[in-house]
């Protein structure tokens, strides 16, 4: 699938987000702390030809370090609403993975005009669960301190099956690839806040992918600290996988996808052509 990329303005500077297909609804993507654009590329190299995409690294990560602070959850959901704004005019559906998933969690509870639904890959849910203890979090800092300690987060911690090396490497880069403010702003604060309040606003079709054996958002984490502040979530386990559902089961988060597209009520499937920032 053939991409352009699309200049977003936001605070502080411009975001480069790759754009790809005309047919909607528009899948936003949404990446988790420590990943990138590239995090999704399984994902959508198993998705339909022609299918609308928007992804982006988020403030502070890979393309996007050069973007200041605040690097906080209302700074990155007011980055992922402008790149809604700017590059899904149509119809769209937010995918968020893990933080992205909180994110994506905070910007459709204010209800953008166009959002017509939400799909969570083992997010991170509004409520943290008792486990989130300061100890965690302090632990939880230096994951990505240096390629050994990355290296050990994704094999003892982040995945339950072996990843491509390919895939591996560029995981390592990407948790890298950031600003030690960005990088510190999620275990120190983002994992901890409660976003209940919040997620009540949100009234699109929800759906929810959970690794099996993913430790970092188990599916019973999800079921007892998710469902009940989003009553209408549909909760789907991914067999034999951990937290890293987008690269270690590309094929069946495309899957849940395609299937989510197709049941949204009439949902229209064609997006219009994108207004706004030119590509370059």
């Amino acid at each position: 699938m053939t991409e352009s990329t699309m200049q977003v303005p936001v605070r502080g500077g411009t975001l480069d987000v790759r754009v790809a297909g005309r047919t909607g609804p528009a899948l936003v993507f949404a990446h988790y702390w420590g990943g990138s654009a590239d995090t999704w590329s399984g994902v959508i190299g198993h998705l339909p030809s022609g299918q609308a995409t928007v992804r982006f690294d988020q403030r502070g990560w890979g393309t996007s370090r050069t973007l200041p602070g605040p690097w906080h959850l209302d700074q990155v959901a007011d980055d992922l609403a402008g790149v809604t704004e700017t590059c899904a005019p149509g119809p769209f559906v937010l995918v968020g993975h893990s933080m992205g998933g909180k994110v994506s969690q905070l910007v459709a509870a204010r209800r953008p005009a166009g959002l017509v639904g939400l799909v969570l890959v083992a997010p991170a849910p509004p409520q943290p669960p008792a486990t989130v203890t300061e100890e965690y979090q302090r632990g939880l800092s230096h994951a990505y301190d240096s390629p050994e300690t990355v290296a050990d987060a994704l094999d003892h911690v982040l995945t339950a099956t072996p990843l491509d090396e390919a895939v591996r490497a560029a995981a390592v880069r990407d948790s890298l690839a950031a600003t030690a403010e960005a990088r510190l702003e999620w275990p120190l604060h983002g994992i901890a806040q409660d976003i209940t309040a919040a997620v009540q606003g949100i009234e699109v079709p929800v759906a929810v992918l959970a690794g099996e054996k993913d430790v970092v958002e188990p599916p019973s984490v999800l079921r007892e600290h998710l469902l009940p502040h989003i009553p209408h979530a549909t909760l789907t386990t991914v067999p034999d996988v951990g937290h890293l559902l987008p690269a270690e089961a590309p094929r069946a988060v495309a899957a849940a996808l395609r299937d989510f597209l197709t049941h949204l009520p009439s949902s229209p499937r064609t997006a219009p052509a994108r207004t706004g920032a030119e590509p370059v």
